[in-house]
């Protein structure tokens, strides 16, 4: 598999009217900013959108955004598996929005941390109760081993077993995800 074309904001930002820009976060990180005229298809349901995306892609260039660029260059690959070009937006929404680039925020939308800040607040809070709890019970200590694996796991395999829990989580969903992944899909069918 080749790597995905890369575009940097600046790039993006001068050729966004010619790509439909997929982003791949949660509803509920998608909900709290996204490049202009996104549409959200979460990394987990995109197996499901592929027709639509196929389709989609036969009409013009996709372009594939996270909040880091890690989850766009996952669905990148995903998609070049299945024989659909996609660019990626290399550092995400937070580089997009940090070189002076606004996101579109739905209307009485909550903000919600990025899911890598979650992912580390969670692991760091299970190494921290399984160093405190290993004082007075020693095996407790293996939950902070068990975590550290877990991170070493993720980065060699450029996936997250953590993140993909916390995008269950009822803050990380916007209301109505489903009948709006349908209404995306059909838009890109369109």
């Amino acid at each position: 598999m080749t790597s995905p074309v890369t575009l940097s904001p600046t790039q993006a930002a001068a050729r966004l009217a010619e790509f439909t820009v997929i982003d791949v976060r949660g509803p509920g990180e998608y909900a709290a900013g996204h490049v202009p005229g996104a549409l959200n298809i979460p990394l987990d349901r995109l197996d499901e959108a592929l027709p639509a995306l196929k389709s989609a892609s036969a009409r013009g260039a996709l372009l594939m955004v996270c909040a880091s660029g890690v989850r766009s260059t996952r669905a990148c690959d995903i998609l070049s598996a299945a024989d659909i070009d996609a660019a990626t937006l290399v550092g995400g929404t937070s580089a997009w929005e940090s070189e002076g680039h606004g996101l579109e925020r739905p209307e009485g939308a909550r903000a919600v941390w990025p899911m890598e800040r979650q992912v580390r607040l969670a692991a760091g809070s299970l190494v921290a109760a399984g160093v405190l709890a290993g004082v007075r019970f020693p095996a407790a200590r293996w939950l902070s081993a068990g975590v550290g694996a877990g991170l070493v796991f993720s980065a060699v395999t450029n996936t997250c077993g953590m993140a993909a829990v916390l995008s269950k989580l009822p803050h990380n969903r916007a209301p109505h995800s489903a009948a709006d992944l349908d209404a995306t899909l059909e838009t890109l069918q369109a």
